[in-house]
């Protein structure tokens, strides 16, 4: 290293001898490290699997937060997420195989809506309706806490400009048409190529 060429350049900033300009040089790259992690926009990544009414929630949840935090995210909607997309949604609950779903009563007394009714498997899956009943009961309860629907989260990730993915594998797959979907899909691609971009994102969640 050339420490003369380097003081005839900045004589006024740079130290004399050979330890010192290293220890310069360190105290610079940790500055510069900082600045840039200090500058850098976070960003998060989402995989969403599920079209339940349910597991809609997460993604979306989690996507327009982000945003908000001023962070860029993406959602990438493969197999049955991709129900998330459609024009028009029609998800349903489906507590069968779901024992951490707790059933309770939207309306009532504080005693009743307070009381969890697991319903076993057997009378879940062999009741006819009740997947309607439990949707119906979800709806319910979201209104009245005022959680937003899963639509007007839909339309709040848009409006934040979160970028909603579309697996292009799935649309082949399943004979879907891509005028069945809402037109705010960013983009039809593969795995391969979400990847890329997963890779690179500070935050990356499987749901």
């Amino acid at each position: 290293m050339n420490v003369a060429k380097l003081q005839a350049a900045a004589p006024d900033t740079l130290p004399t001898d050979l330890a010192a300009l290293e220890a310069w040089f360190d105290r610079r790259l940790d500055e510069k490290l900082a600045e840039r992690e200090a500058n850098k926009v976070p960003s998060l990544c989402v995989i969403a699997t599920k079209g339940t009414m349910d597991m809609a929630y997460p993604p979306f949840i989690l996507a327009s937060t982000a945003s908000a935090l001023g962070w860029n995210a993406s959602i990438f909607f493969t197999f049955y997420g991709l129900e998330l997309l459609r024009k028009d949604l029609h998800l349903k609950v489906s507590p069968q195989g779901n024992p951490a779903m707790p059933m309770k009563m939207p309306f009532g007394p504080d005693w009743l809506k307070r009381i969890n009714m697991p319903i076993p498997n057997l009378v879940s899956g062999n009741l006819p309706g009740f997947e309607s009943l439990a949707t119906s009961l979800m709806e319910q309860t979201v209104k009245a806490k005022g959680v937003p629907s899963i639509k007007e989260l839909r339309d709040i990730c848009i409006e934040s400009d979160v970028r909603l993915v579309a697996c292009q594998m799935t649309v082949d797959l399943f004979n879907y048409r891509q005028d069945e979907f809402i037109p705010e899909i960013a983009e039809w691609i593969g795995a391969t190529t979400y990847l890329g971009e997963a890779r690179n994102a500070d935050v990356c969640l499987f749901v």
